[in-house]
Protein backbone atom coordinates (compact mmCIF):
# COMPACT_ATOMS: atom_id res chain seq x y z
CA UNK A 1 0.00 0.00 0.00
CA UNK A 2 2.78 2.04 0.49
CA UNK A 3 4.44 1.64 -3.03
CA UNK A 4 0.92 2.58 -4.34
CA UNK A 5 0.53 5.76 -2.22
CA UNK A 6 3.91 6.86 -3.11
CA UNK A 7 3.55 5.94 -6.75
CA UNK A 8 0.36 8.10 -7.26
CA UNK A 9 1.72 11.02 -5.03
CA UNK A 10 5.24 10.79 -7.11
CA UNK A 11 2.60 11.49 -10.46
CA UNK A 12 0.63 14.13 -8.69
CA UNK A 13 4.23 16.05 -8.14
CA UNK A 14 5.28 15.11 -11.89
CA UNK A 15 2.34 16.38 -13.56
CA UNK A 16 1.21 19.49 -11.19
CA UNK A 17 4.85 21.24 -11.35
CA UNK A 18 5.41 24.72 -12.28
CA UNK A 19 8.10 25.50 -14.18
CA UNK A 20 10.39 26.30 -11.12
CA UNK A 21 9.37 24.00 -8.00
CA UNK A 22 7.52 21.21 -7.99
CA UNK A 23 4.30 20.94 -5.34
CA UNK A 24 5.49 21.64 -2.13
CA UNK A 25 2.68 19.52 -0.60
CA UNK A 26 3.35 16.66 -3.08
CA UNK A 27 6.84 16.56 -2.44
CA UNK A 28 6.02 16.44 1.88
CA UNK A 29 4.10 13.65 0.85
CA UNK A 30 6.83 11.40 -0.44
CA UNK A 31 8.36 11.95 3.02
CA UNK A 32 8.84 8.83 4.81
CA UNK A 33 11.41 7.32 7.61
CA UNK A 34 14.30 9.77 7.92
CA UNK A 35 13.20 11.90 4.98
CA UNK A 36 9.73 13.43 7.43
CA UNK A 37 12.92 15.49 8.79
CA UNK A 38 13.12 17.13 5.59
CA UNK A 39 12.02 20.53 5.74
CA UNK A 40 10.53 22.26 2.26
CA UNK A 41 10.33 26.15 2.55
CA UNK A 42 7.05 28.40 1.51
CA UNK A 43 9.49 30.25 -0.40
CA UNK A 44 13.21 29.38 -2.36
CA UNK A 45 15.94 31.52 -0.52
CA UNK A 46 18.82 32.65 -2.85
CA UNK A 47 22.52 30.57 -1.64
CA UNK A 48 24.85 32.65 -0.52
CA UNK A 49 27.76 33.68 -3.10
CA UNK A 50 30.14 32.75 -0.23
CA UNK A 51 33.44 31.08 -1.87
CA UNK A 52 34.50 27.46 -1.04
CA UNK A 53 37.50 25.32 -1.84
CA UNK A 54 37.36 22.88 -4.26
CA UNK A 55 39.56 19.59 -4.23
CA UNK A 56 41.80 20.59 -6.78
CA UNK A 57 42.36 24.00 -4.62
CA UNK A 58 40.70 26.00 -6.76
CA UNK A 59 37.74 28.70 -5.87
CA UNK A 60 34.23 27.99 -5.90
CA UNK A 61 30.71 29.03 -5.32
CA UNK A 62 27.56 27.41 -5.32
CA UNK A 63 26.64 29.14 -8.47
CA UNK A 64 29.07 27.19 -10.11
CA UNK A 65 25.93 24.42 -9.81
CA UNK A 66 23.20 26.11 -11.01
CA UNK A 67 21.17 24.47 -13.72
CA UNK A 68 20.11 21.24 -12.04
CA UNK A 69 19.00 20.49 -8.37
CA UNK A 70 21.84 19.56 -5.82
CA UNK A 71 21.86 18.01 -2.43
CA UNK A 72 24.37 19.57 -0.90
CA UNK A 73 25.75 18.07 2.52
CA UNK A 74 27.84 19.85 5.04
CA UNK A 75 30.06 17.71 6.87
CA UNK A 76 33.45 17.09 9.13
CA UNK A 77 35.76 14.46 9.53
CA UNK A 78 35.13 14.50 13.33
CA UNK A 79 30.93 14.18 12.70
CA UNK A 80 30.00 10.27 13.67
CA UNK A 81 26.77 10.58 12.09
CA UNK A 82 28.50 12.30 8.72
CA UNK A 83 30.52 8.69 8.38
CA UNK A 84 27.05 6.93 9.32
CA UNK A 85 25.23 9.26 5.97
CA UNK A 86 27.91 9.29 4.15
CA UNK A 87 27.83 6.29 2.47
CA UNK A 88 24.00 7.03 1.71
CA UNK A 89 24.89 9.75 0.06
CA UNK A 90 27.39 8.27 -2.09
CA UNK A 91 24.53 5.87 -3.66
CA UNK A 92 22.12 8.72 -4.16
CA UNK A 93 25.05 9.95 -6.31
CA UNK A 94 25.58 7.06 -8.24
CA UNK A 95 21.75 6.28 -8.77
CA UNK A 96 20.45 9.26 -9.36
CA UNK A 97 22.88 11.90 -10.76
CA UNK A 98 22.45 13.01 -14.24
CA UNK A 99 22.36 16.41 -16.53
CA UNK A 100 20.08 17.82 -13.97
CA UNK A 101 20.94 16.36 -10.35
CA UNK A 102 23.94 15.77 -8.34
CA UNK A 103 25.16 15.63 -4.87
CA UNK A 104 27.68 17.72 -3.29
CA UNK A 105 29.46 17.58 -0.16
CA UNK A 106 31.85 20.42 1.56
CA UNK A 107 33.71 19.54 4.73
CA UNK A 108 33.33 22.43 7.07
CA UNK A 109 35.68 23.93 9.11
CA UNK A 110 39.13 22.31 10.03
CA UNK A 111 39.36 19.44 8.27
CA UNK A 112 42.90 18.39 6.80
CA UNK A 113 42.72 17.38 3.38
CA UNK A 114 44.42 13.93 3.90
CA UNK A 115 42.25 13.24 6.80
CA UNK A 116 39.31 14.25 4.27
CA UNK A 117 40.48 11.60 1.49
CA UNK A 118 41.59 8.90 4.54
CA UNK A 119 37.92 9.48 5.52
CA UNK A 120 35.88 8.59 2.67
CA UNK A 121 38.52 5.25 1.90
CA UNK A 122 37.64 3.61 4.96
CA UNK A 123 33.77 4.46 4.39
CA UNK A 124 34.05 3.38 0.63
CA UNK A 125 33.48 6.28 -1.07
CA UNK A 126 35.24 7.48 -3.97
CA UNK A 127 32.09 9.41 -6.01
CA UNK A 128 31.74 12.58 -3.74
CA UNK A 129 34.14 15.90 -3.71
CA UNK A 130 36.47 16.73 -1.31
CA UNK A 131 35.61 20.36 -1.55
CA UNK A 132 36.09 22.38 2.22
CA UNK A 133 34.86 25.35 3.92
CA UNK A 134 37.88 25.70 6.04
CA UNK A 135 36.62 28.49 8.27
CA UNK A 136 33.32 27.80 8.04
CA UNK A 137 32.25 31.14 6.11
CA UNK A 138 29.89 29.01 3.55
CA UNK A 139 28.32 27.58 6.37
CA UNK A 140 27.65 30.32 8.72
CA UNK A 141 26.49 32.18 5.11
CA UNK A 142 23.66 29.54 4.93
CA UNK A 143 22.85 29.25 9.12
CA UNK A 144 24.98 25.54 9.34
CA UNK A 145 25.30 25.71 13.06
CA UNK A 146 25.40 21.95 13.37
CA UNK A 147 26.73 18.75 11.20
CA UNK A 148 25.68 16.85 9.14
CA UNK A 149 22.94 19.27 7.56
CA UNK A 150 21.78 18.71 3.88
CA UNK A 151 20.12 21.36 2.42
CA UNK A 152 18.11 20.68 -1.21
CA UNK A 153 19.38 23.63 -3.88
CA UNK A 154 17.00 24.36 -7.27
CA UNK A 155 18.80 24.63 -10.26
CA UNK A 156 18.18 28.44 -10.09
CA UNK A 157 20.19 28.49 -7.30
CA UNK A 158 17.71 28.72 -4.12
CA UNK A 159 17.44 26.34 -0.76
CA UNK A 160 14.06 24.76 -1.34
CA UNK A 161 14.18 22.56 1.69
CA UNK A 162 16.60 21.56 4.70
CA UNK A 163 17.46 18.65 6.16
CA UNK A 164 18.85 18.61 10.21
CA UNK A 165 20.93 15.63 11.47
CA UNK A 166 21.20 12.59 9.50
CA UNK A 167 19.26 10.93 7.12
CA UNK A 168 19.44 7.32 4.84
CA UNK A 169 19.68 9.29 1.45
CA UNK A 170 19.49 6.34 -0.73
CA UNK A 171 16.22 5.18 0.75
CA UNK A 172 12.95 4.92 -1.81
CA UNK A 173 12.04 8.01 -0.53
CA UNK A 174 14.84 10.45 -0.55
CA UNK A 175 14.67 8.65 -4.29
CA UNK A 176 11.40 9.61 -4.73
CA UNK A 177 11.92 13.21 -3.77
CA UNK A 178 14.88 13.61 -5.75
CA UNK A 179 13.00 12.23 -9.34
CA UNK A 180 9.73 14.37 -8.26
CA UNK A 181 12.04 17.37 -8.29
CA UNK A 182 14.28 16.13 -11.47
CA UNK A 183 11.26 15.16 -13.98
CA UNK A 184 9.04 17.61 -12.43
CA UNK A 185 11.29 20.46 -13.66
CA UNK A 186 10.28 22.31 -16.62
CA UNK A 187 6.59 21.02 -17.09
CA UNK A 188 3.55 23.06 -16.32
Amino acid sequence: MKIIRQIVLYMAVALGANTAHADTAALEALRDGDMKKLNFHSAPTPAPTTAFTRADGSTGTLADFQGRYVVLNFWATWCAPCRAEMPTLSTLQTEMRGDTFEVVTIATGRNAPTAMAKFFDEIGVDNLPLHTDPKSALARAMGIFGLPITVILDPEGHEIARLLGDAHWDSDSAKAIVQALVEGKGES
